[in-house]
């Protein structure tokens, strides 16, 4: 039997490509497929809206156990329809990040150290903070004697993450403390 060059060619291109496809485990026999279990199968899931921009992109949160194991566009909201930008698809990693600070962390006046508190000191210690803020620098009057009830000593800001309700409450407890200085995230 005589071959040519280009014939040997071909057969040991033929026979590289079986021993290289036979190595890789690939057979001819029909197999059997078998879908593997969703992550997502049993979380719970919920809709939110992206902190990050004033867009307020929906999102679907599945969490199990605790954790957010997937957070994924919603396709039902009317402003992203599905889609999200990098940010808004990478924010579980802000959820599940081990730097993520979980405590509230204080640092007194003039002092160069940090302490860890409790959420029960620190909510009352504001409370009293805004109280104390509020009441020094209270202005039942103005220059031309016109009653206006307000404090300029605190200003206000809304976040794109609010809700319509969200922002009828802040805007209610902003009033009611007499702070006229109040902005928006979308308006900066």
């Amino acid at each position: 039997m005589k071959i040519s060059r280009r014939g040997f060619l071909k057969i040991s291109g033929g026979v590289a490509t079986g021993a290289t496809v036979g190595a890789f485990g690939v057979h001819l026999r029909s197999s059997e497929a078998h879908a593997q279990t969703l992550k997502t199968k049993y979380a719970k899931e919920s809709t939110t809206i992206c902190p990050y921009c004033a867009v307020g992109c929906g999102e679907i949160v599945s969490v199990s156990n605790s954790k957010v194991i997937n957070i994924e566009g919603d396709p039902d909201h009317p402003i992203n329809q599905g889609s999200l930008c990098s940010k808004g698809q990478a924010l579980a990693q802000v959820a599940n990040n081990d730097r993520r600070m979980t405590k509230v962390m204080y640092r007194a006046p003039y002092s160069d150290k940090w302490e860890e508190k409790t959420w029960d000191w620190a909510l009352p210690e504001i409370a009293k903070r805004i109280k104390k803020t509020r009441d020094e620098h209270w202005m039942a009057k103005d220059s031309q004697g016109r009653v206006v009830n307000r404090t300029e000593a605190i200003a206000g800001l809304g976040g794109a993450a609010l809700d319509n309700e969200e922002c009828y409450l802040w805007i209610k407890l902003a009033r009611a403390l007499g702070v006229v200085y109040i902005e928006h995230q979308a308006r900066i």
